[in-house]
């Protein structure tokens, strides 16, 4: 086991059998037209679960579905079919209710509970600490129902949320399986870095790609290869091409100019792109871009030029795609570089909402070698040596 994870108690440290555990999965998914989508966060919490189960555990499982106010904020009615065509469970639509403390009463050994949406209650979400969200009505009512608390959704280990830190204080807390392959990726790629070390950074969010360089450049990272909005943004802030900059970017533009000069050569950018011309993809040089025309691709040089950096490295991280994907004709870079890394000998960290769906949309060959993120947040935090509140509260006194 990696010294990161000594600091943490796993299933495997626990006696659950005929034990009440309170599990803290993430089973937020995508919903189109109202219909919650099957996605591999639910998949993945099934494993834990049903190990819990086969384990003879009593499991109640807190899970959330969006936020409060926005149109994908449902109840886990939905969740409850899905996850139930992969374990057995029973559903209350209620939380910390009557009808919920005696569905949980009444489990046997081996039974699974899905409660209700937890951000439902006002104060799962309520800005407080550790030890003020133990004394929640939310912690009060269900803890003394339960023996052992386990973390398994990463993805919000970064909220100082009542169901993700109160909980540890009152019960004996370990992590999930999910939560160990998280976390023994990232510790591996971001503390325990073989080297050389590549960054791939793409995406449309300047501001935490801006952050990520900023914190690898002084740690040392040997390449960083940009693309996508950030690549083109610093083609912008270097001169290179003419591209229209809105006013809310002349500060990116900045500090883009000061990262350029920060990392010298170790930062690679884009030396061919892709736009559209007649409805189809055409790539050119970067003295062929017009002012104000769309780049929606890196093109053939770049691709070749990043696989071969990609090829000799032995730690790979990537973070946003290399192009607009979604859009016919322009995944060719995002999918050279999955592919790329998928042939690496590197060990690779992936991770960010855009490039999870640009893997689910455009397929990766699976391998020991590379770890997919589920989380977004929390995974941009770990990456810049932040300190998580799910993570802290959870490691051995």
């Amino acid at each position: 086991m990696s010294e990161e994870l000594e600091d943490f108690l796993t299933i495997d440290d626990f006696d659950v059998g005929g034990k009440t555990v309170l599990f803290r999965g993430d089973l937020n998914s995508l919903v189109i037209n109202g219909r919650v989508q099957m996605k591999e966060r639910i998949e993945e919490n099934a494993k834990t679960i049903r190990e819990l189960s086969e384990r003879k555990a009593k499991v109640v499982v807190l899970a959330h579905q969006g936020r409060a106010g926005d149109a994908h904020f449902l109840s886990l009615e939905q969740h409850a079919q899905l996850l139930g065509n992969l374990v057995d469970l029973k559903y209350v639509d209620d939380i910390i209710g009557p009808a919920a403390r005696e569905a949980i009463k009444n489990l046997a050994n081996g039974d699974v509970l899905l409660l209700d949406n937890i951000r439902i209650l006002a104060e799962e979400t309520l800005d407080r600490t550790p030890e003020e969200h133990a004394q929640s009505m939310f912690v009060t009512r269900l803890a003394p129902l339960a023996d052992i608390y386990i973390n398994d959704a990463f993805s919000v280990a970064h909220r100082s949320h009542a169901s993700v830190v109160g909980f540890p204080k009152v019960l004996d807390a370990g992590i999930g399986r999910l939560m160990e392959h998280e976390l023994r990726a990232l510790e591996r790629a971001v503390d325990n870095i073989e080297r050389p070390c590549v960054y791939v950074l793409g995406g449309a969010k300047p501001p935490e790609v801006f952050d990520i360089m900023e914190f690898a450049l002084e740690r040392g990272v040997d390449s960083i290869l940009t693309a996508g909005r950030i690549g083109n943004l610093f083609l912008y802030a270097k001169g290179q091409i003419p591209l229209k900059v809105d006013k809310d970017l002349f500060g990116s533009v900045d500090r883009a100019r000061r990262i350029a000069e920060q990392g010298g050569k170790r930062i690679k950018y884009p030396w061919d792109v892709a736009i559209e011309v007649d409805g189809k993809r055409e790539e050119i040089p970067l003295d062929e871009v017009k002012p104000n025309e769309p780049i929606y691709d890196i093109g053939e040089k770049t691709c070749e030029k990043y696989e071969e950096i990609i090829k000799d490295a032995r730690t790979v991280i990537m973070k946003g795609p290399a192009g607009v994907f979604e859009k016919e004709g322009f995944a060719k870079g995002t999918k050279r570089i999955l592919k790329a890394i998928s042939d690496s000998d590197a060990f690779s960290l992936l991770g960010g909402g855009h490039t999870s769906a640009a893997i689910s949309e455009l397929g990766m060959a699976k391998s020991d070698h590379v770890h997919v993120s589920l989380a977004g947040g929390a995974f941009l935090r770990y990456l810049l040596g932040k300190p998580l509140p799910g993570i802290e509260v959870l490691k051995k006194q």
